[in-house]
């Protein structure tokens, strides 16, 4: 089974987190669920350059890594993805919507109120605890 390595930015703006609603998707179970901004690293990536490119690509945004969250392994029926997640800040640009369909900056007490994506789960848990 294919083993995808992907990034989480945590983005934190006057304490609220940024949550980005998925496109739909041939994979149905991760078809317009939420999920915290990222995407896959590329080979010879460093992960924290990963972070940066990805959301600058996907929401026009530039930002920096605060401190690493935790690390995501998780199984989708299809695939496995193994995610690196950072609590990041905005440093410049404004936010566009460049793949997802619509966005969210919600506290922690409102992260559990969306429907997310299976992997994104573990990271939500983490921050409300």
């Amino acid at each position: 089974m294919k083993t995808v390595h992907v990034t989480a930015a945590v983005i934190v703006d006057d304490n609220k987190i940024l949550c980005v609603q998925r496109n739909t998707n041939k994979f149905e179970y991760i078809s317009k669920k939420w999920e915290f901004p990222g995407g896959k690293v590329e080979e010879n990536e460093q992960i924290e350059n990963t972070i940066k490119r990805e959301i600058l690509e996907e929401l026009n945004l530039e930002i920096g890594i605060n401190q690493f969250l935790i690390q995501v392994d998780h199984q989708y029926p299809d695939f496995r993805l193994i995610m690196d997640t950072f609590l990041c800040h905005i440093e410049g640009g404004e936010l566009q919507l460049n793949e997802h369909i619509d966005f969210k900056w919600l506290s922690k007490s409102e992260l559990n109120t969306l429907d997310w994506a299976g992997a994104d789960i573990p990271i939500v848990n983490e921050l409300m605890n």
